[in-house]
């Protein structure tokens, strides 16, 4: 806006010098006065004149900015519905595994729980269960599926992973 602005202003100043030039001329006003004056409708031309290209020239990058952006919201967006489709079937993949180590749908929570690394008393809190019953459960979800306790459940689903 403030280029603008200051576009219009140079505009102005110019046309308004220009028309000043015309009055001098017919006036006979001295050589070296035109002169200044057509400097001044010169400079204010020439200056509007790279205001206005410089403008443009932003305008168009900005534009293309938005292109790029739209574009690589677009790839964002692919990559996250990629992200989801993964995270689904990864998640099929570990109820899978529970089902084969017959785990009921209590140890199955707990076991997803303590994947995504929370405590003995968060999650008894999400469970509103006792800490001890969530305790006996990962002893329990531990025990069928012939670990030693939480870092090897994790490890187990990410040692496939891991190369």
């Amino acid at each position: 806006m403030r280029d603008k602005l200051i576009t219009i202003i140079l505009l102005i100043i110019m046309f308004l010098n220009f028309f000043d030039v015309l009055a001098d001329i017919s006036l006979g006003v001295p050589s070296w006065h035109i002169l200044s004056e057509s400097f001044v409708v010169i400079a204010s031309a020439i200056a509007a004149f790279f205001l206005i290209k410089d403008m443009r020239n932003r305008t168009a990058s900005i534009k293309r900015l938005k292109q790029a952006l739209t574009i690589s919201n677009d790839q964002f967006k692919n990559i996250s519905d990629e992200m989801l489709n993964a995270r689904h079937k990864y998640s099929t993949v570990i109820r899978e595994q529970f089902l084969q180590w017959s785990l009921t749908l209590s140890e199955q929570e707990v076991a997803m729980l303590l994947l995504k690394g929370l405590s003995f008393k968060e999650i008894s809190a999400v469970r509103s269960t006792k800490e001890k019953t969530v305790r006996q459960q990962a002893s329990t979800i531990y025990s069928k599926a012939n670990i030693d306790g939480r870092h090897e459940l994790a490890a187990w689903f990410l040692e496939d992973f891991i190369q």
